[in-house]
């Protein structure tokens, strides 16, 4: 590559976590106690995680959400700012506690989530949308909202279909891109009309499809794996970043899966982050494989 074009401006739809995070030896079975070996407090949840890294990527981020009136919400909204994203969309409810996730994280960075969603259950559509390059909506909030925001929005629309959730036809047809993993993949088989859908497997890769032919597929980036939880949420801020900037799939593809490769090996469900133009450009380093 011989240059990174300019990034495009963000305004992030979606959920706002305190994630509470057990470092554990392996994850318990059913009916099963396990000893903690680290205890963390994470900023989390779908949509703060991809405006931080779009943020910590180099874009101009603005987060549309809600927190609840409390120590959680303060925090949640601190630790957005800290990373240089812009929170004056970002309700602050009396009606319903700051969503909260419990997560647990094995030695091999696999993870167990259980989500209870507060304040994102009561996400409002904004008066105004910001005005920015690119709309990006994940499915912790009412698909009802997404439906909404995204019906009225001129800009660049990404859909993180995370979890699956059904979303109005006018809607998909609307995206530009749409992303999942395969399991989503499987489960909403609408997706196979989308105009261009990223479809991502693990440490298999991910590919590139439009209208259902696949046009582009890279190999997932090896990497040290320490925390898995946020990699999927770093690759989808990465890959929508890169295809609404004008980056071939297959180059687009190639760096969100490096970002993704970072991601994992950072202990937080919001990551480190270089800036975007050296995953664009670097070329990865081999180490053990990696899971976006």
């Amino acid at each position: 590559m011989t240059g990174t074009p300019a990034l495009p401006s963000l305004a992030v739809l979606g959920s706002i976590n305190v994630d509470a995070v057990l470092r554990v030896p392996e994850l318990p079975a059913p009916g099963e106690t396990v000893l903690a070996t680290e205890q963390h407090r994470f900023l989390g949840g779908k949509g703060a995680n991809q405006a931080v890294a779009a943020a910590r990527l180099g874009a101009a981020v603005t987060m549309i959400g809600a927190v609840g009136d409390d120590p959680d919400g303060t925090f949640a909204v601190e630790e957005l700012r800290r990373a240089g994203v812009r929170t004056e969309l970002v309700a602050t409810t009396p009606d319903a506690p700051t969503g909260t996730a419990a997560i647990t994280v094995d030695a091999a960075g696999e993870n167990a989530i259980a989500v209870f969603p507060g304040a994102n259950a009561l996400v409002a559509l904004p008066a105004a949308l910001p005005d920015t390059d690119v709309l990006l909506c994940q499915l912790e909030v009412d698909p009802a909202l997404v439906d909404a925001v995204v019906g009225g929005s001129s800009a660049f629309v990404a859909v993180n279909a995370a979890p699956a959730r059904h979303l109005r036809p006018e809607t998909l047809e609307r995206a530009d891109l749409v992303v999942v993993n395969e399991l989503e993949w499987a489960a909403l088989p609408e997706l196979a009309g989308c105009r261009r859908v990223v479809v991502t497997a693990g440490s298999s890769g991910a590919s590139v499809l439009e209208r259902g032919r696949v046009v582009a597929r890279v190999p997932a980036v090896p990497a040290r794996v320490r925390n898995t939880v946020g990699a999927g949420d770093a690759f989808t801020a990465a890959v929508t970043i890169a295809l609404a900037a004008g980056l071939p799939a297959e180059q687009a593809l190639r760096t969100a899966a490096r970002v993704g490769a970072a991601a994992v090996a950072d202990e937080a469900s919001q990551p480190a982050l270089l800036a975007f133009a050296e995953y664009a450009e670097a070329e990865a380093d081999p180490v053990a494989s990696a899971s976006v």
